[in-house]
């Protein structure tokens, strides 16, 4: 016998949990807390041997959600763990009984698939108005989807050594993380799961043995599917159509636990926890990122966002230390060079008298006027400039090369090698199956499927097409009005401040050309950012109307309709002063007018190279710091008022689930917003780079408190996103490929025709006299001349000076000259230089390009043998596996063999035996 006291404990421990799981069903049963007298009649009903832990039990019924502290991740009987979170409230509208009959149906359709719910009443809610619909996937529900999903687990510690550290590495010891937070689990051999399997996995505990974003990527997937009725005669399902309809609030997976603390027993390690303190503090700007464990808590598709940002940023850091050096090049050689020299001389650019700027109001001024804005256009039109330009073009070459590789390697290190896009991206949409009539049979499986014919699309698709046309159009229209803005203020800046005796001293830093284009300019970002807030709006919903099959069609259809816009929208202004500003003016007495009312804009006597540096600072200054404000303050303000309507009843626990439902939604677009935003990032660093080298320092900057703010907002102020996998970034890698390829050819046409340097060139080896000094006499060389008595009455200033001719930038003939006013032979050899220069840089660039593509291989060589090692230790591991269950079924079919062999020799030797 036993010892009587161990067997009376063990008794009393099976009761205990036999008494907890009939109080667990009273709870589920009536979708409320039990009151006192439900609880005494439970714990009445027990016999003998649990009376003495009738008090006991009766606390920790009736205050059991308080024991569990606000922290809990587990359903009441602390064992089951939350795997998701629907919310609703009671709706008193026409529609509350369909809905509640669609809740119903849905939650019955849900404990049909094996998942279990606990329901907790309003009454317990914070608010006293909010259901919550607790989730839990028992183990035959994880196992049975884990092989629907193909998801790799665990089935031997690898062998592999991780990658030897690089030379110097230990130079960079402040910027690594600790190693069991980089690295937080050991690197293991997987293999697809399989439930019939089960043995060959590292299973040690079942409810740890999947992570939790595996375990809510498990449950949305049945979620997505699980069916609530039919109505109008067809078949609705989905969450999705739930959340939309507003049946449900919301829906979303816990995150572990407060960010500002660890978690405490029973509840499993915050990862949260170790997120923020590692990840998400603004002091650990120069830290690595824990990749491995963003990636475990948020799923392989938010990981692999971080990992870009990340990589990028680090690459951005060779292309800001050049374009630094390139500036500070300018800067020292601002005050020696010749042009603006020249300009500033009161004996040379302070005689020069120029034509007016614009008809009538505005008068003739003298070229050292401008003797400043020639120096601050000197810092980035410089000899560096051509040099900048081809470092960029090549650099934006080994950026992408080397992410391919980057890629390659995390493809391999996150177990997605063998990653199929069907198991996420292409499956069907619950929209489009609920959408469509029609079924077609699969070539490939042979089964039927949902299918819409092409005439139910084309009137979406020609709507989808106007409608994003119109909105360029838009786009294009608005900054002809910035234009027109420019034309017209113009007149008033400088008949203003020629009048004004108090802006004297204003004039020298602030002409009247430099004035029109910083409130353009300004001007021109609001626009921006008003026609961007309605236009993601608009493509959103005509996006869902063009009903896409898969979620791959609906985030390629929104992609190219939001970077189509944003693109023309962000850049379109910029594009306009680098090519077309100063290009088609024509000259005095001849010139080109805007609808025949405006006259067009001039560039300054040092070229639109200044112009163009404004307008994209500002742009992308401003597009930076509206984007991380924006995304900083909207959440917290939002959580704040969330939070501060929601506390009505201060007596009741604020649980888990409430806390997380009271924070912001990232949604199934957060991150493409992102991306998104990184892509247009690239562009002001890639396609104007030529004009403006500390594009990539501000970029670097940005994107260094970029990784912060979306690391903090999306652990402190957002709902846990539900986990996804991705291979690479998608369709925006193309999306950087073919901005690749228009920067390098967008940097060469701003160095030859925005840019000065070409006509220098052409100067310095062509018309120069002075050997000594090759760049003297430039500016005269530049500016033709014009008789002032050739001006027309409207374009003639109202008064005239004492002076006969005004010289203007161009190359033509003077008026003394048979074919005065045309085109002289300098002007074609400028030409044919800056044409000569635009071929000969982008066939050196993507020559450079194309080598290095090929030098690069995409995938490293210690990769690929790492691949194979583990694809031949899966096999072989595997094989080892079915070999050994294949004897231990032969060996107990031969015993199963003896024994029948041995009862029947038994049974005749007893029949002989009888007879």
């Amino acid at each position: 016998m036993g010892d009587p006291n161990v067997l009376e404990m063990v008794q009393e421990e099976v009761l205990e949990r036999r008494i907890n799981r009939e109080a667990d069903y009273a709870f589920e049963m009536n979708e409320q807390s039990l009151s006192s007298r439900e609880t005494s009649f439970l714990i009445k009903e027990e016999p003998t041997p649990a009376k003495r832990y009738n008090l006991f039990l009766r606390r920790r019924l009736m205050f059991q959600k308080d024991k569990q502290s606000k922290d809990s991740i587990f359903f009441r009987d602390g064992i089951r763990q939350i795997d998701f979170v629907l919310s609703y409230v009671d709706d008193i509208k026409k529609e509350a009984e369909l809905k509640a009959d669609r809740r119903k149906e849905f939650e019955e359709n849900l404990r049909k698939t094996g998942l279990e719910l606990e329901i907790e009443d309003k009454t317990n809610s914070e608010d006293g108005r909010t259901y919550f619909v607790k989730i839990h996937a028992p183990w035959e529900v994880l196992v049975t989807y884990a092989e629907v999903l193909g998801i790799k687990m665990p089935i031997k510690e690898s062998d592999i050594p991780r990658p030897e550290k690089i030379p110097f590495s230990f130079l960079l010891g402040p910027l690594k993380l600790a190693r069991n937070v980089k690295h937080p689990h050991p690197e293991y051999f997987t293999a697809q799961f399989s439930r019939h399997r089960q043995e060959l996995f590292l299973i040690d505990d079942q409810s740890s043995f999947f992570p939790s974003s595996a375990r809510n990527r498990i449950v949305y997937y049945i979620l997505s599917r699980c069916p609530f009725g039919i109505e109008d005669g067809k078949k609705k399902f989905g969450i999705e159509r739930l959340l939309s309809s507003n049946t449900y609030s919301s829906a979303y997976p816990l995150h572990d636990g407060q960010y500002w603390r660890p978690s405490e027993p029973p509840n499993p390690v915050n990862e949260r926890y170790i997120l923020f303190q590692n990840w998400a503090r603004f002091s650990y700007f120069y830290k690595e990122q824990p990749l491995d464990l963003i990636r475990n808590y948020y799923g392989e598709k938010i990981g692999m966002y971080f990992v870009f940002l990340g990589f990028y940023t680090e690459m951005l850091f060779l292309a800001a230390v050049v374009g630094l050096a390139c500036f500070i090049y300018g800067l020292l050689s601002m005050h020696t060079t010749t042009s603006s020299s020249e300009i500033c001389d009161p004996k040379i650019g302070g005689q020069i008298i120029m034509c007016p700027l614009c008809d009538s109001t505005c008068d003739y001024w003298r070229l050292n006027s401008t003797c400043l804005a020639s120096k601050v256009s000197h810092l980035f039109d410089n000899e560096s400039t051509v040099f900048f330009a081809i470092f960029m073009g090549i650099w934006v070459t080994l950026f992408l090369e080397f992410w391919k590789q980057r890629q390659a390697r995390l493809e391999y290190e996150w177990d997605l090698v063998d990653f199929e896009e069907e198991q996420q991206q292409l499956q069907l949409r619950p929209e489009f199956e609920a959408m469509c009539k029609h079924k077609k049979m699969n070539p490939v499986t042979k089964e039927l499927e949902p299918y819409m014919p092409l005439y139910s699309r084309i009137p979406w698709y020609f709507l989808s097409g106007a409608t994003v046309t119109l909105w360029m159009s838009l786009v294009v229209a608005c900054m002809v009005a910035v234009i027109v803005y420019r034309l017209s203020v113009f007149a008033t800046f400088s008949s203003f401040m020629e009048s004004d005796a108090s802006l004297k001293h204003v004039k020298s830093f602030l002409t009247p050309q430099i004035t029109t284009s910083l409130t353009g300019s300004c001007l021109n970002f609001i626009v921006i950012l008003i026609l961007n807030f309605f236009y993601e709006k608009i493509s959103v919903w005509i996006t869902k109307m063009e009903i896409p099959r898969t979620y791959q069609e609906y985030e390629s259809s929104l992609t190219l309709k939001m970077f189509l816009f944003q693109f023309v929208n962000f850049y379109s202004s910029c594009f306009y002063v680098a090519f077309f500003k100063g290009k088609f003016v024509g000259y005095p007495g001849k010139y080109t007018y805007l609808f025949s009312v405006w006259r067009s804009e001039e560039c300054d006597p040092g070229g639109c190279l200044i112009e163009l540096t404004t307008q994209l600072t500002i742009i992308m200054t401003g597009k930076q710091i509206f984007g991380n404000v924006k995304e900083a303050i909207y959440p917290l303000v939002l959580n704040w008022w969330r939070r501060r309507k929601a506390r009505t009843n201060s007596e009741k626990l604020y649980s888990r689930w409430e806390q997380d439902h009271d924070l912001e939604t990232f949604g199934s677009l957060g991150l493409f917003y992102e991306y998104l935003e990184t892509v247009i990032q690239f562009g002001f660093v890639t396609l104007f780079v030529a004009s403006f080298p500390l594009a990539p320092l501000l970029a670097l900057l940005n994107n260094v408190i970029e990784i912060r703010v979306d690391a903090w907002k999306l652990t402190t102020q957002y709902r846990r996103p539900v986990a996804a996998k991705a291979h690479s970034i998608g369709v925006w890698q193309d999306i950087l490929y073919g901005m690749t390829v228009i920067s390098v050819a967008s940097n060469a046409f701003i160095v030859a025709f925005t840019s000065d340097i070409i006509p220098r060139l052409v100067y310095y080896y062509a018309y120069s006299t002075n050997s000594n000094e090759p760049l003297k006499g430039y500016i005269n060389n530049s500016l033709s001349i014009y008789l002032i008595d050739d001006l027309p009455n409207r374009t003639a200033p109202l008064e005239r000076g004492a002076f006969t001719t005004c010289r203007y930038r161009d190359y033509r003939y003077p008026p003394n000259h048979e074919l005065k006013y045309s085109h002289n032979m300098q002007f074609w050899h400028v030409l044919a230089a800056k044409m000569t220069f635009i071929i000969a840089m982008e066939h050196v660039v993507f020559l450079v390009k194309f080598l290095l593509a090929w030098m690069i291989p995409d995938v490293p060589k210690d990769v690929l043998e790492r691949i194979k090692r583990e694809k031949l230790m899966t096999i072989k591991i595997l094989h080892d596996f079915e070999l050994k269950k294949l004897k231990e079924n032969l060996t107990v079919s031969s015993n199963e063999l003896a024994k029948e062999v041995m009862i029947q020799e038994n049974k005749a030797q007893l029949a002989k035996s009888t007879i």
